[in-house]
């Protein structure tokens, strides 16, 4: 059994002493199916555990093996001299475990990276140019050389939205989603959407110089034998004959509703672009597959994944891009 320590100096401030949200980022990167506890913090001074009472525990997990990084920026006495002192002390306590040491996090070409995050992040830097910079770090981070170039705009917003680079190969379109979607901004088609929490983060004012507005009809509605949502869409395409894009991101029942509704080979209602992307482990993928399968326009993603942070991104990608055009 292999134990990774990441050691750190330790601070009279005990809001400085967080090197174990390090230690779990490491973890579930290098062991991301782990439930045990094989990367961990420990101090020098001022915090607990310190670095003998740390291997004295790791030793007691029935580690073999302890990997034991400063996570210092140079390679300084406390690097040198003092934490060696205390690993020879652990190797005579535990001759039958094997100690590696390893050199501090020192120059390397990924610390300037950081760097230039942390200044671009900085208090100051105008919305726009932070937003500027993150698409930036998206394109360095991942080839989107295969992205077609009228999906891009989307793709990047709810990777920025999610920071979840996964949404690259998951995200389906309709060859007409992204046209249909345009074309209903610009005429001042309204935006459906599922709950209350979607229509709050879609972009009005960007929608409004068109002309149109975001509806959700889940408020106030009692059902039996339906959920709020479903029953909301439902009302809601009935009532309103306006509606160009409808947005769920929560609600598998609602998402099932509007391809039964638009599925029908008569149905009365205009064909809207449907951004699909309910999160869950019930219906939630199912529903997705299902839309995959549509004739009609459409937006998802197959997997569990999704929810409002990804129905908002795409929707507000596309008034983004609208406005654009509009300039």
């Amino acid at each position: 059994m292999e134990i990774i320590l990441l050691a750190g100096h330790g601070s009279p401030k005990d809001g400085a002493n967080n090197l174990e949200n390090v230690a779990n980022l490491l973890h579930n990167t290098i062991h991301p199916s782990c439930s045990g506890n094989c990367v961990r913090a420990a101090y020098l001074q001022f915090a607990s555990p310190d670095i003998p009472e740390a291997i004295k525990d790791a030793v007691r997990s029935g580690a073999k093996k302890v990997i034991i990084h400063p996570y210092f920026l140079s390679n300084g006495m406390h690097v040198s001299k003092d934490i060696p002192e205390l690993i020879r002390g652990a190797e005579k306590m535990y001759p039958d475990v094997k100690f590696i040491y390893t050199e501090p996090l020192g120059i390397h070409s990924k610390i300037t990276q950081v760097v230039l995050e942390r200044i671009h992040s900085a208090p100051g830097l105008k919305p726009d140019e932070i937003e500027k910079r993150s698409f930036e770090i998206i394109s360095e981070e991942t080839d989107m050389s295969d992205v077609p170039e009228e999906r891009l705009p989307i793709v990047k917003r709810v990777i920025h939205a999610t920071a979840d680079f996964e949404f690259k190969s998951s995200l389906m379109f309709h060859p007409d989603a992204v046209k249909t979607g345009i074309a209903a901004i610009k005429s001042g088609k309204d935006i459906l959407t599922d709950v209350e929490m979607v229509r709050t983060g879609i972009n009005k004012k960007l929608l409004s110089r068109w002309g149109g507005k975001v509806v959700c009809n889940i408020q106030g509605l009692v059902t039996e034998n339906k959920t709020r949502a479903e029953l909301g869409i439902e009302s809601a395409l009935q009532e309103n004959h306006n509606i160009g894009i409808i947005a769920i991101g929560n609600a598998p029942t609602a998402l099932l509703k509007v391809v039964e509704m638009f599925s029908l080979p008569l149905t009365p209602y205009p064909l809207p672009l449907v951004i699909g992307v309910p999160v869950g482990f019930v219906k939630a993928l199912e529903s997705k597959a299902l839309l995959a399968q549509q004739s009609f326009p459409f937006i998802t993603n197959l997997s569990r994944k999704g929810g409002t942070p990804v129905a908002v991104a795409i929707v507000n990608a596309l008034l983004k891009i609208a406005d654009e055009e509009r300039r």
